[in-house]
């Protein structure tokens, strides 16, 4: 399925930059008609079925008199402005994949559903990491494990749903939207998540993809586990990723262990000192207490990987059935995406793939 896209721009030579360059890039994505002319735009939104208008902001548009199931937004001439007219603004000036990915979300808040998605839940894995230790690096760990897949070509997303989330100290990549933007599409139940989630996602230099992280730690509040379910669903039945890497707070909850259940594999991480290993075996005795009264075995997805870890002060845990996966030293004088490679460059991260 394709979106109809019509642009109305008054510079020719812009005007046929841009076309040839969606249609390069974006051939079986969309569908580009292409005016000068006001009038003649207009005439053919309802007739051609226009998904979306895009229209420079030497126009005047009448939005009240749009087709309904088209979405508008004004072209304009600089980054800084994000409306005019009262309506959205996208700059024209800025990477094409940028610009395609806006597009998309003007589309998403018009569409009601869309049909023809790709649907290969079985070929994407999910990976949890969270543990019941604070402070072990299991958001350096997570970051590092996405890292390792997708500098062997594989199409990962990590994705961070931890209610302090820090995602932005790992990754940098341009875009506009971040996690409130997903966690509003949730919520409101309005946009077409699908294309919501694909206007926002964005691909650092390392080849990770990701969701900035939200303008207001308080957004990632308000997700219910109902609205993470359908989250980690929209994610896989979009096709679009080989694995996706969960960054998410320890829980000892029903809705926890449900949660678990969508899991290839669950990470714990532990520094090996009495504090943590005390905790890990805790939270293993209870998870193994609460899931014999479910039908699933929860434990059987848990790994352990040692990290910060030191001969010194740490010891490894023996006396309960966890997985293995190895350990890292602690990195000294070192940034967090520092570490991240670092950790990116050992192959426990192997045994869960």
């Amino acid at each position: 399925m394709k979106i109809r896209l019509a642009i109305l721009e008054n510079d020719k030579n812009y005007l046929s930059r841009i076309v040839s360059s969606f249609g390069a890039k974006y051939a079986d994505e969309l569908e580009i008609y292409s005016f000068t002319d006001y009038e003649v735009a207009i005439s053919t939104l309802e007739s051609s079925k226009i998904d979306v208008f895009i229209s420079s902001d030497i126009f005047d548009i009448d939005v009240a008199k749009l087709p309904k199931r088209c979405g508008f937004a004004y072209f304009v001439d600089s980054a800084d402005i994000e409306s005019i007219k009262e309506q959205r603004a996208i700059c024209k000036f800025q990477k094409a994949d940028l610009i395609y990915k806006q597009i998309l979300s003007v589309y998403s808040e018009k569409a009601g559903s869309i049909s023809g998605l790709k649907s290969s839940d079985a070929a994407c894995k999910i990976l949890v990491f969270s543990s019941p230790c604070g402070g072990t690096g299991t958001s350096s760990l997570a970051v590092a494990c996405a890292m390792r897949y997708a500098a062997r070509g594989a199409r990962t997303l990590y994705l961070n749903l931890e209610k302090f989330g820090t995602t932005d100290i790992f990754f940098d990549a341009q875009g506009q939207f971040d996690m409130s933007d997903i966690v509003f599409a949730l919520k409101s139940k309005k946009s077409n998540l699908s294309l919501k989630l694909e206007s926002s996602v964005r691909q650092a230099q390392s080849g990770v993809y990701y969701f900035a992280q939200p303008k207001v730690a308080l957004d990632v509040l308000e997700l219910s586990n109902e609205d993470i379910s359908q989250l980690i669903s929209e994610l896989r039945l979009t096709g679009s990723y080989d694995y996706i890497i969960i960054d998410i707070d320890f829980e000892l909850s029903k809705n926890r262990l449900e949660f678990y259940r969508q899991a290839h594999s669950v990470v714990w991480a532990t520094d090996g000192s009495d504090v943590a290993n005390a905790k890990t075996v805790s939270a293993y005795n209870s998870i193994a207490i609460m899931e014999q009264s479910l039908d699933y075995s929860v434990v059987a997805r848990l790994c352990l990987a040692y990290n910060k870890f030191s001969n010194k002060t740490g010891k490894s845990l023996g006396d309960i059935s966890i997985t293995n996966i190895g350990g890292a030293p602690r990195y000294e004088h070192a940034g967090p995406s520092q570490v991240a490679s670092q950790l990116s460059t050992m192959d426990m991260f192997d045994k869960m793939a």
